[in-house]
């Protein structure tokens, strides 16, 4: 099950400009599932930065616009894009001058790919 997905990671990354790296995390951050280049930059892709999204999530559904379902970060040089595909956290991390729409697109091409990764979680 695991080496579809990431075969099917593989298939997406290629498929986009400038996105080095997608890591799929239960919510504290534990990755499951880790496709990368070699421009992936290594601290966008450690624990202690993929946990981060499950308490900023939380802080910006106290601002009363409801649940989260996406953060986007962009920085000088990289953009990070954490997805809430509950119970999983998809994180893409992209060159700053990825295009960010296509990879907010990517939830969608992912959903059926997760949806057994999911249950497992669950």
């Amino acid at each position: 099950m695991t080496e579809d997905v990431k075969l099917f990671l593989h298939k997406v990354m290629k498929s986009i400009d400038g996105l080095h790296a997608i890591v799929i995390t239960d919510r504290e951050g534990i990755p499951l599932i880790k496709v990368s280049t070699e421009n992936a930059p290594e601290l966008a892709l450690r624990h202690t930065f993929l946990g981060t999204y499950g308490s900023a999530a939380d802080q910006a559904s106290k601002l009363g616009l409801q649940k989260n379902k996406s953060i986007v970060c962009i920085y000088q040089q990289v953009q990070v894009v954490q997805i809430n595909h509950a119970p999983l956290l998809v994180t893409m991390v992209a060159g700053s001058d990825a295009n960010t729409g296509v990879l907010l697109d990517i939830e969608k091409e992912l959903k059926s790919a997760l949806k057994d990764l999911s249950e497992v979680v669950t």
